[in-house]
């Protein structure tokens, strides 16, 4: 064994106008000053993407952890969405994937309203990118370490309660290894919420990764006031199993907020 590059990724939202957009994609809007931001902000958001990438290497192994398209967006009637097609969606997620140039790609699926409730899309995305694997629930061994990788998990409305939900995933899988039922991680790896956030101590590390859509939706800007990331964690895991992590979060100049002058 040698050691392993993992880069774990999350949370794209392709199809929507702020989430991680392909340059195939970008938009040229002339509509008004909102819709042209929006085009910027597509450009800039995949910049920081596919720099980081780059700058990391090789990469052994990608986790896709779950919501890489955004979906027919239903609750705003599809008014955010580049496109409402989901094969779209999916050559997005795809061009996303395989931008990494990852040795290895193992995928969670994400939330049922933005990647299908009667069908899940992200299996079209799996399929087409090679992925060893798709599934609910993963655990990855990398040199030993393992990795138990979900969607899923529950928010904080205080800055201060961010780690619990990362701590009580940890509970529940030392509970559920004490039944024999689960592996015992050393890493939990969960998203969904678009912020960075972890917690541990010396034996375990548990975290909420970094989102990859950009803030802009009507959702988020009008309904939550909590902090967003927008980025991307790696690890690289030696031949003995100890490891060493970097988040990459961007600070991208369209995203912040401006103050009217009169």
């Amino acid at each position: 064994m040698s050691k392993k590059r993992v880069v774990i990724v999350s949370d794209f939202h392709s199809g929507h106008v702020v989430g991680l957009t392909p340059p195939d994609w970008h938009q040229h809007f002339t509509r008004d000053h909102q819709w042209n931001k929006f085009a910027t902000l597509q450009r800039q958001l995949w910049k920081f993407y596919s720099s980081t990438i780059k700058s990391l290497g090789k990469i052994d192994l990608l986790i896709v952890n779950g919501d890489c398209i955004d979906g027919r967006g239903e609750k705003s009637g599809s008014t955010e969405l580049i496109t409402v097609e989901r094969t779209n969606q999916v050559e997005m997620a795809v061009l996303c994937i395989q931008e990494a140039n990852a040795d290895k790609v193992v995928m969670t699926y994400g939330t049922p309203y933005h990647t299908g409730q009667q069908e899940d899309w992200e299996k079209h995305i799996a399929q087409d990118v090679k992925a060893d694997k798709i599934g609910a629930h993963e655990w990855i061994s990398v040199n030993g370490t393992i990795f138990d990788c979900k969607h899923h998990i529950s928010s904080s409305s205080v800055p201060y309660g961010r780690h619990t939900a990362a701590a009580r995933e940890r509970l529940w899988n030392v509970l559920w290894n004490e039944h024999e039922e689960q592996p015992k991680a050393n890493v939990i790896i969960r998203s969904h919420v678009h912020y960075f956030d972890y917690c541990g101590e010396a034996q375990w590390l548990a975290m909420t990764t970094p989102a990859l859509q950009g803030m802009g939706s009507k959702f988020g800007a009008r309904k939550c006031t909590g902090h967003v990331d927008f980025g991307l964690i790696h690890f690289d895991v030696e031949q003995d199993g100890s490891y060493t992590w970097m988040p990459h979060l961007a600070r991208v100049p369209g995203q912040k907020a401006q103050v009217l002058q009169y």
